[in-house]
């Protein structure tokens, strides 16, 4: 019982080091994707546009996921709406993810 309790309690420990926005988590692997906003455009998004930011134990960070680069990338000029994406792999690297939909 020990040697399952001393990995589970570092895991836990460790899962704060490198974290990202997300509404819900998992101790040991989370992957979640969800609504940021949204306009009230009629027509549909023909574009899609991404922007990244990545973390190593919470301590190293960058990229730039600002919804401006996220529509720069995906050459939209009218925002329809907007997800984003956030992963976390055993608290050691995290990223998130910025999707912007439009035209």
């Amino acid at each position: 019982m020990k040697k399952l309790l001393v990995p589970l309690a570092s895991a836990m420990l460790l899962s704060g080091c490198a974290t990202s926005v997300s509404p819900v988590s998992g101790i040991l692997y989370s992957n979640v994707k969800a609504p940021l906003t949204a306009t009230a455009a009629p027509e549909q998004a023909q574009r899609v546009g991404r922007a990244s930011v990545r973390s190593i134990l919470g301590i190293i960070a960058s990229g730039d996921a600002s919804i401006n680069t996220a529509a720069r990338n995906g050459g939209i000029r009218e925002i329809h709406y907007v997800d984003y994406e956030s992963q976390n792999f055993f608290g050691v690297l995290a990223e998130f993810t910025v999707v912007v939909y439009g035209n």
